[in-house]
């Protein structure tokens, strides 16, 4: 590539042929219109955007009063991760948030979907809120406004007070719920005038069982599989009471869904049998989290394969739990199950995914480019959902500097570039994907 081209616009060219529109200066080749579609061949619309999360980004952990959250706990116990690294700095978003809203201008997306820290506006999770802390979320949805930049809120991206963990045991306790669902109402009620469209939690399968499971996440704990089957439900819940708080304390209008990490599941061979075994599977595979948001009630398998350990609720929380959504959002990166019809069991088998299965930078990142088509498409049959956000989706890389000084993304160009020809294939064929973001 010549010297001429930076990083910046090696991306930004990049992600202009993904859309199937030419970089600037470029000849285009004229062509009839395709009457509803896009140059790109998605809907009229149709939305792109970048994703982000608080620990992630902000940095200024110990600035304008707040609080500790797990993750600056966790990060600071030996062995925990992996380079010794924390959140204290990391990329100084809470500074330099206005050179990062200029980045995504520049880029071109539209929308930008941040976490707020939930510590930084209640530093103990309950209680007095700290004014200085809702203040920066304040400035940059200000400052996104005025940039032409939609702003997509999510309450929870994992970063919980320490203080709720300390006193209640985190998510193992309903306690942690209504704080959950008084701040949301907080920050609805004061930012949804500016805010249209609100995530609850983020990723409840990661932080679940990843947290409170096996111990690789904040706050680090290995519990058992009733114990763990019970925090989900109340993630669950305080999803619901998140809801209810947002209709209750929001602006009208202001539109509000999940963000989850749906546990993907694909059809090996594209036959009416094994997409519909593909559809049974992504039901019951999803069965503790996202269906009984979007159902209401848990399935009589889940029930039968958790055993004594399934999770105990009252018909009260269900009501709560599955309060109607706006929209669903779903995290796709990688296919977790190929699956074929099955005389056994419920009617699905998955089969097993070989070591040489290809992969990026990250072992779990198996790229499965048709993932991004077959989990919207059945996922919008089954829980019969008309809006479907891509909430997050990419790639892991090396990011290393070449003697040039630059680093080439081909690694994320090919993955993006074949993933979002899956989802243009499902947009084409009518599947409710309204927005993707990166």
């Amino acid at each position: 590539m010549p010297d001429m081209v930076s990083r910046r616009r090696f991306a930004k060219i990049a992600g202009l042929s993904a859309a199937g529109m030419a970089a600037p200066g470029q000849p285009v080749e004229a062509k009839p219109a395709p009457a509803p579609r896009t140059a790109g061949g998605f809907p009229p619309g149709f939305l792109w955007g970048t994703a982000t999360s608080s620990y992630q980004v902000e940095g200024a952990v110990n600035e304008d009063g707040r609080g500790a959250s797990i993750w600056d706990t966790f990060t600071r116990v030996a062995g925990k991760i992996e380079d010794g690294t924390n959140g204290d700095r990391a990329v100084e978003h809470y500074h330099r948030y206005k050179d990062d809203i200029a980045l995504i201008k520049e880029l071109g997306c539209k929308a930008y979907r941040f976490s707020i820290a939930w510590p930084r506006v209640f530093p103990a999770g309950d209680g007095k809120p700290n004014p200085k802390g809702l203040d920066f979320y304040n400035r940059l949805i200000d400052e996104l406004l005025r940039n032409g930049i939609e702003p997509w809120l999510t309450l929870y991206h994992w970063d919980l007070p320490q203080s709720l963990q300390d006193r209640f045991g985190g998510w193992r306790s309903t306690e942690t719920c209504k704080a959950f669902g008084d701040y949301a109402a907080y920050v609805a009620e004061r930012l949804t005038d500016r805010v249209r469209n609100v995530f609850t939690l983020n990723e409840s399968g990661r932080f679940v069982y990843f947290g409170y499971g096996n111990g690789i996440d904040a706050p680090g704990l290995m519990l058992s599989q009733a114990e763990i089957n019970r925090v989900r439900h109340n993630s669950a819940l305080a999803h619901g009471l998140a809801v209810q708080a947002v209709r209750a304390h929001g602006r009208r209008g202001t539109r509000v869904g999940p963000a989850e990490n749906i546990d993907a599941c694909i059809p090996a061979i594209d036959t009416p049998e094994n997409v519909r075994a593909a559809e049974i599977a992504l039901r019951e595979m999803n069965a503790s989290y996202l269906n009984v948001i979007m159902e209401g009630r848990y399935t009589d398998a889940f029930l039968k394969f958790a055993g004594s350990s399934a999770p105990k609720y009252t018909d009260a929380e269900l009501k709560i739990i599955s309060s109607p959504v706006d929209f669903l959002g779903l995290n796709i990166y990688a296919p977790q199950h190929y699956i074929v019809a099955s005389d056994q069991g419920a009617g699905f088998a998955p089969l097993p995914i070989p070591k040489s299965f290809p992969h990026m930078n990250s072992d779990w990142l198996r790229v499965g480019p048709e993932t991004i088509y077959w989990v919207p498409k059945l996922a919008a049959k089954i829980w019969k959902t008309d809006a479907i956000y891509i909430s997050e989706n990419g790639a892991s890389g090396d990011d290393l500097v070449t003697p040039d000084g630059k680093i080439y993304d081909t690694d994320r160009i090919m993955y993006l570039r074949n993933y979002l020809a899956q989802l243009q294939r499902a947009t084409e064929e009518g599947v409710p994907v309204r927005g993707y973001f990166l």
